[in-house]
């Protein structure tokens, strides 16, 4: 329990600590601070108070972390498809059940899904915790959180990872915060300190200009999402000796605050940008919507996916979901071709990470070429059509 109080002594009746605070919990009385019930206990105040009368007590409840086992992934299904995450997601997994010495569990939410599940036995898993529920069937915030954080507080897992994608970025903080614990998102690495069994989550921070350690030595269970493309995917080798654990959660339809009345695609034939292992990028240096013509074909003769940088999905040129970059999506393909994109740091930290970066643009001094495997300074109006003649001709000499 937190406790907040004023040391009249100290207090000068400055009155510096009220403008601080946001929630108007904080008066003057008599020439001295008083503090409201409505405090929150954020602590602005007491930051504000240059007197120091302003005193600020947290009781921090540690958890008996000892009493959490095992390794969780959250098997992400869309549809009734397992996403290709939760397999890299295994591999991760497996390494650190067996630094461990504990068993690795699947947790799979969906409806009428049984039969892919059956499907994973050829992977070295534990247990599946296979929750079924038609409120299940797609993805509901509320229902998913409530359904994940029942089961973690019956089961007691020590780690729990998540992939970092739309899906996982929307529930693991809600499921961190309903837990209490702590959270490390987009982490591109995980190891196990061996003393403490804490696990070693790192993350690129600042942009991608650090990689940060993170870890939850007194909070359990330690939740992490992992960026896509990042660990080894798990394959199969049929040792695995799968239980199938049956879960009904206590959902209800009157706690439905949305509904999903269709899925509806606006392109029907788009690759997941962090799926793929290439992918073309347009930016303002296209010029005009149009243009993404070009970048359109140029990623179908390299078998890609279409990017775009912020500024012109802003712009209205091309969809959203298309966007890299620290506020789209995060992707590490092995080719990335960023046509007339400066390279903001936003942008950068999305698609650094990617293994040859090629970038086209005109202007010498773009930011793009300091990370950029191959720079080619040149107009890519110009330059764009050459290359994809270059691309088609080769095309039809191997039919």
């Amino acid at each position: 329990m937190a406790e907040i109080r004023v040391d009249l002594e100290k207090c000068n009746g400055c009155g510096e600590c009220i403008s601080s605070c946001s929630f108007s919990a904080l008066e003057m009385k008599d020439g001295k601070v008083r503090i409201l019930a409505t405090c929150t206990f954020c602590g602005a105040c007491v930051d504000a108070c240059s007197e120091e009368a302003i005193v600020l007590e947290k009781e921090e409840k540690k958890v008996d972390v000892s009493s959490y086992r095992g390794v969780w992934v959250f098997a992400e299904q869309r549809q009734g498809q397992i996403m290709p995450v939760t397999y890299e997601l295994l591999g991760e997994g497996r390494k650190l059940a067996d630094h461990l010495r504990e068993e690795l569990s699947l947790v799979l939410l969906g409806w009428k899904i049984e039969k892919k599940a059956r499907g994973l036995t050829g992977y070295r898993i534990d247990k599946l915790y296979l929750v079924e529920d038609p409120l299940l069937e797609y993805y509901y915030t509320s229902f998913y959180t409530q359904t994940l954080v029942d089961l973690v507080k019956s089961e007691n897992p020590e780690i729990i990872l998540l992939g970092a994608t739309s899906l996982g970025r929307d529930l693991a903080p809600r499921v961190a915060a309903r837990l209490k614990t702590g959270l490390t998102a987009d982490c591109t690495g995980l190891e196990i300190e061996p003393e403490e069994r804490n696990l070693l989550q790192t993350r690129p921070a600042l942009g991608g200009n650090i990689m940060a350690t993170i870890i939850s030595p007194h909070h359990r269970p330690q939740i992490a999402t992992v960026r896509p493309k990042v660990m080894k995917r798990a394959k199969p080798d049929g040792k695995g000796q799968l239980r199938v654990i049956k879960i009904k959660p206590n959902l209800t339809s009157e706690d439905e605050m949305v509904r999903i009345l269709d899925l509806i695609r606006e392109e029907k034939d788009v690759v997941d940008l962090q799926e793929a292992e290439i992918i073309v990028s347009g930016g303002r240096g296209l010029g005009k919507p149009e243009n993404f013509s070009i970048i359109r074909r140029l990623a179908h003769l390299l078998g890609g996916a279409v990017g775009a940088s912020r500024a012109v999905v802003d712009a209205g040129w091309i969809p959203s979901y298309h966007q890299v970059g620290q506020t789209g999506k995060s992707v590490q393909p092995k080719l990335y071709v960023a046509c007339g994109i400066s390279g903001a740091i936003q942008h950068q930290a999305g698609m650094r990470s990617s293994e040859i970066i090629v970038a086209i643009n005109k202007d010498p001094n773009a930011p793009i070429f300091d990370i950029a495997t191959y720079g080619i300074v040149a107009d890519l109006h110009r330059f764009l059509p050459l290359l994809i003649d270059k691309l088609e001709k080769r095309e039809k000499a191997l039919l």
